[in-house]
């Protein structure tokens, strides 16, 4: 199984990204999927997951800005980041929310002026 995240970058506070994490090896069909970020000597904390028919959940800190939703077809789990703030900036991970698999890479997103 692999996880490949990308979309991260520079962003100004108030910015948007979309983040993707391309899964291989295991179909997200049926799966609970789950966004994570760590940042610089945190621990890595759930951001969001769902599943691809419903019933996502998000971390109270990104309530009403992010999304999570998961492409079947292209077995592709999103984030959506909306009104980024600078406490958003982060290493950011994809990974199966029940029984992870290794972790990938992970992308980084920097929200600065």
């Amino acid at each position: 199984v692999q996880l490949v995240e990308s979309g991260g970058g520079l962003v100004q506070p108030g910015g948007s990204l979309r983040l993707s994490c391309v899964v291989s090896g295991r179909s997200v069909y049926f799966e609970y999927m789950a966004w994570y970020r760590q940042a610089t000597g945190q621990q890595r904390e759930l951001v969001a997951s769902g599943t691809a028919y419903g019933g996502t959940n998000y971390a109270e800190p990104v309530k009403g800005r992010f999304t999570i939703s998961i492409d079947t077809a292209k077995n592709t789990v999103y984030l959506q980041m909306n009104s980024l703030k600078s406490e958003d900036t982060a290493d950011y991970y994809c990974n199966f929310r029940n029984s992870p698999a290794v972790w990938g890479q992970g992308t980084l997103v920097t929200v600065s002026s």
